[in-house]
């Protein structure tokens, strides 16, 4: 049965408006609230947020629903997405809730969930609580609001777990940070210097609007003209809940997921911690990496496992495979030793332990990554029939397979929410990638357009 309210990453919108309003926060206060006490003799609930205007009375709102149903919440105040999970791993919380539209502007809003082990909640819990919101909506039941104080040192206890997994420190880098005037904004500078790091930082004035505005991992143009201008060995960019990290070169260049799992996959290689299922070395991505990936790991003898987009999905074949390390090319990494979901400033971290233990700069450590010229179409569809029902789509698929063989990719599925066929496909000459990118469209639009 479809979900009205929870999505691949809880419930997000545009808040003040359904599904993000006043009356729903509340509502999944009390339904969280409600299964909390099933599964806890004294729950507790941590909330969480970014720095968005609506954050505080969102927070206000959930706890309210929660203290309706008995159950007290600690407010770790301005945290990281994974800041709120580790915390909820780490201490006797029950569930974490944090307040967070990650890389959105600064009008959505959401509400993430996590249960005690630090993982997001399987569906099946979404599920229940979905059906929960509903029958307190249903009940018209007055929401009420729970004034928080910031518990100041949750955040603390955050930062100094990341720095201890990092004992030989930063010392002798220069960095420039930009946390997109969000959730990391107040955090990554103390981290960094504090390891010994060089920091100058940007994107680290957040008024509540400017979040992911013209910065962080989503922007970063205004980043790389930092590091060239500071000469600096690197830079570092977040997105708005700092769940992910891009990076750039001393060189101006970008360093995006895919660097970063190849970069860090073959030093566990070399550590001994690739293993995955049968002895076989193995990093995740998504189906979205780019093809020179693959390629890459492939000569260092490690097996590339393709999942569709979202780091649910990579997480979840991690823990199906045993793999070590998985991620998305937009930045999203998970390192499974260390946490239970991406996290931009535990992925810095590691990239930049590789960059200073090898005495290679970024530029050097990245290079043996060849990009694959990749081309995207989207085409409207008026319906979205099997493609293997479509003789003349099929048929331009195969044609573009053997042109391409094992230096190619091509993938056609269809969007899940709007009325797109997608079309992508990656191979060593620009000219055939567009021309055969070109063909399959071609043949869709004849088909369904």
């Amino acid at each position: 049965m479809p979900r009205e309210l929870f999505g691949t990453d809880g419930i997000r919108g545009v808040a003040g408006e359904y599904p993000l309003n006043r009356d729903v926060a509340f509502a999944l206060g009390a339904a969280l609230g409600g299964w909390a006490k099933e599964n806890s003799p004294h729950p507790e609930v941590l909330i969480g947020m970014d720095t968005r205007e609506s954050g505080p009375w969102l927070a206000e709102m959930v706890a309210g629903g929660l203290a309706s149903l008995g159950v007290a919440a600690r407010f770790a105040g301005l945290i990281t997405t994974p800041g709120v999970a580790y915390l909820t791993r780490r201490d006797d919380f029950v569930a974490g809730v944090m307040i967070s539209a990650s890389h959105n502007p600064y009008q959505d809003n959401g509400l993430k969930v996590f249960d005690h082990s630090g993982y997001k909640l399987p569906d099946d819990t979404e599920d229940l609580l979905e059906q929960k919101i509903f029958a307190t909506l249903r009940a018209s039941r007055s929401p009420s609001s729970v004034q928080l104080g910031v518990d100041g040192g949750l955040d603390r206890q955050y930062t100094d777990y990341l720095a201890s997994t990092l004992p030989g420190g930063l010392e002798g880098l220069n960095l420039v940070i930009d946390a997109a005037n969000g959730a990391a904004s107040h955090l990554a500078h103390d981290l960094f210097s504090r390891l010994g790091a060089k920091v100058e930082t940007t994107g680290c004035e957040p008024n509540g609007r400017n979040i992911n505005l013209d910065c962080g991992a989503l922007h970063v143009e205004g980043l790389r003209q930092r590091v060239l201008s500071a000469g600096a060995d690197a830079g570092v960019a977040f997105d708005g809940d700092a769940d992910r990290a891009m990076f750039v070169a001393s060189s101006g260049k970008v360093v995006d997921g895919d660097h970063v799992l190849l970069v860090a996959g073959r030093a566990l290689l070399d550590e001994g911690r690739l293993t995955g299922p049968n002895g076989e070395p193995v990093v995740v991505a998504t189906v979205m990496s780019n093809l020179g990936l693959e390629v890459a790991l492939r000569r260092h003898g490690v097996r590339l496992l393709r999942t569709p987009v979202g780091d649910k999905y990579v997480l979840e074949e991690m823990l199906r495979s045993n793999a070590a390390i998985g991620g998305e090319q937009s930045g999203h990494v998970i390192f499974r030793d260390f946490a239970t979901t991406g996290d931009g400033m535990l992925t810095a971290l590691r990239l930049l332990e590789i960059v200073k233990r090898s005495g290679r700069p970024l530029d050097e450590l990245t290079g043996e990554l060849k990009i694959f010229p990749q081309r995207l179409v989207n085409v409207r569809v008026k319906s979205k029939r099997p493609l293997a029902e479509l003789a003349a789509v099929t048929k331009q698929i195969r044609a573009a397979e053997a042109v391409f063989g094992d230096s190619g990719r091509i993938l056609v599925r269809f969007s899940g929410t709007e009325p797109l066929a997608r079309v992508m496909v990656e191979g060593p000459e620009e000219a055939a990638v567009s021309e055969h990118a070109a063909r399959i469209a071609g043949a869709i639009r004849a088909e369904l357009g």
